[in-house]
Order: structure tokens, then C-alpha cells, then sequence
């Protein structure tokens, strides 16, 4: 028989309800099967849904305060960012209780991750990357379904970090804004790689010439805006990024996916780490589709990069499973 489970659905990388990416959160999950979480992450029709349980023993004596199964529409995702926020805020505020009152510890299938509190904000420890080139025939079918040609892009690279995600760095916000990608030949092109989507992201701070980013070819570079573009919505007042990202997908319910923390986590490690960012910035995503998130990126003393975010709870109640 079904039975009631608490419920939330949380908007995660925004302060303003209705500006991030929704994730619905099923809290005491422990009685539901992998079939019925399947089915109902099917029918809430989001990106994620998330299922909190508790820790499983080994997972406990190693400091984990809970466990979250992590579902698209179709399958189970070993690791999200989104996810991993907004089921953080969702524990805490149904009365959850850290071992630690300043560092949380999640499991999921990508192992423990570590979450902390920056005031009301909470950011998650990146995980263990790994990355490597875009073999050459793939990155020109990619850009080819972008629209972009390969003067436009300073550096790429495939990045894992429980998913595959493609990188591009531009070298203009104004490019990464104005993109119509053809997602016919976009969804060819990931399954090629063997990724979930590409991520375009350009520094801000690249068009004042302070140096941040390397420039390469400038002069071959393709502007121009095309009649099909996406034009920018306004959002609520925030303070100005110094990253626009976006993250094109092909097999979640929106071709473009508002604001993805897993991916943000692994661009960082990867710009961080080239010297094409600094270590501490903030990231806007979501801007062409009515969205205003906001990815705060931290890399601390230690090397280790933290990827924050605002969530806020738009729905309470319970849920029949």
C-alpha cells in the first residue's frame, strides 16, 4: 500500500522563488523502491528528483548525516549539483541534524560529498575530476551543431565528475548569449562523446582586457547575431557575474538546462586550474531562458573547489508512494 512521505519542491542557485531549477525532494524514502522513484521522478517531469534516506552503515561511520538517490526521467545519476543543494536545504529545513553543524556530509552514488554553510548559502565540495581533449572529429560535429567556428573557442575539454559534460570557453559573453544550437545534430553529436551536454561558458571580465583569459585569434573571430537568437530576460537585481554559462542538453525534459551545478563544478576545476579563472568568482546561468541563477565558485587554501548556492522552498507537503 502507498504510504505518505514528506515533500518539497525547491528552487536551488536563487534566492527569488521561480528564478533557479526546480527539484522536487522526497524525504523518509527508505520504504520506496528503485522502481517507484523511477516512475515518480517520470512523472514530476523535472530534470531531478531527488529521494533522502538514511545513510547506509558503512556511510554513517564514515560521517554521512543522510544518502540521496539522485533521479532524471529516465535514469539514476551518480552525482548532481542542483540535486545535492536542494536536498541538503530540504533535510536541514524538515529538521535534519548535521554531525557537524558547519559541514554536512551527503552520500550518493559518487561517493561522500561534503556540503557547508556559508551563512544561509550552502556550497558543496567539488568532486574528483577527471578530464581529457575532445577528439578533433568530435569537437567540429559539436560546434558545427553549436553554430560556432573553431577561432570562437579558446579551449575545450571533456569533463567527468559522476556525469560527462563537454566544455567550450568563449571569449564573449555576448557569443555564449546569442547562441541557437541545431539540437537535431546537438543530440548526434553528445552521443558520439559519450556526454549528457555541452556546457559554453565566456569571462566577463574577458571583454575589458584585464587579462584573466588567454586571446588567441581575435582577429578571425565570427560575430554577428542571428536572426533566431535568444534574447536575455530580465530576472531579479543581482549582483553582475563574471561568467555567463550555458549548458545545452539532450535528454532531459529542456534542451537548455537552467542552471547545472555539476557542471559549473567541474568548469571551475578546469578553468581554475589553467589559469583561465580566478579562484573565487560568480557565475550567472539561465539568462536566455528566463532564469537567474547565481553559482558562487570558491577554491580554498587547500585546492579544493566549493560550488554555492541560494535555495528556497516553493512547495511543501506529502507525497503518496
Amino acid at each position: 500500500m502507498p504510504r505518505p512521505h514528506p515533500f518539497l519542491q525547491v528552487d536551488v542557485f536563487t534566492a527569488t522563488p521561480y528564478y533557479g531549477n526546480a527539484l522536487a525532494v522526497v524525504l523518509d524514502a527508505s520504504e520506496v523502491s528503485d522502481a517507484q522513484m523511477q516512475r515518480f521522478a517520470a512523472w514530476t517531469n523535472l530534470a531531478e528528483t531527488t529521494f533522502v534516506l538514511p545513510p547506509t552503515p558503512e556511510a554513517a561511520a564514515a560521517g554521512a548525516d543522510y544518502q540521496v538517490r539522485i533521479f532524471t526521467t529516465a535514469y539514476e545519476m551518480p552525482f548532481a549539483g542542483h540535486p545535492t543543494l536542494g536536498s541538503c536545504h530540504a533535510w536541514l529545513e524538515s529538521g535534519g541534524v548535521p554531525q557537524d553543524p558547519d559541514c554536512i556530509v551527503q552520500q550518493c552514488k559518487v561517493g561522500l560529498v561534503r556540503i557547508r554553510r556559508e551563512g544561509a548559502r550552502l556550497a558543496f565540495a567539488a568532486p574528483a575530476l577527471k578530464r581529457q581533449a575532445i577528439a578533433t572529429d568530435h569537437l567540429l560535429a559539436l560546434l558545427a551543431a553549436l553554430g560556432l567556428q573553431p577561432q570562437e573557442v579558446l579551449a575545450s575539454q571533456q569533463l567527468v565528475n559522476g556525469p560527462s559534460h563537454l566544455g567550450l570557453l568563449l571569449e564573449s559573453t555576448e557569443r555564449v548569449l546569442e547562441l541557437t544550437p541545431d539540437f537535431s545534430a546537438l543530440k548526434i553529436a553528445l552521443a558520439a562523446c559519450g556526454s549528457s551536454g555541452v556546457g559554453v561558458a565566456a569571462l566577463a571580465s574577458a571583454e575589458s582586457g584585464n587579462g584573466l583569459i588567454r586571446r588567441s585569434n581575435r582577429e578571425a573571430r565570427a560575430f554577428g547575431t542571428s536572426s533566431g537568437a535568444s534574447t536575455p530576460r530580465p530576472g531579479p537585481a543581482q549582483d553582475a557575474p563574471d561568467l555567463e554559462v550555458r549548458m545545452f542538453v539532450s535528454d532531459v525534459v529542456m534542451a537548455e538546462d537552467p542552471i547545472t551545478g555539476s557542471f559549473n563544478a567541474s568548469l571551475a576545476q578546469w578553468l581554475i586550474a589553467e589559469g583561465h579563472a580566478p579562484q573565487r568568482y560568480l557565475a550567472a546561468q539561465g539568462t536566455c531562458i528566463g532564469r537567474a541563477g547565481r553559482v558562487h565558485i570558491e577554491q580554498d587554501a587547500s585546492g579544493q573547489v566549493w560550488v554555492g548556492g541560494d535555495s528556497v522552498s516553493c512547495i511543501r507537503g506529502t507525497v503518496s508512494l
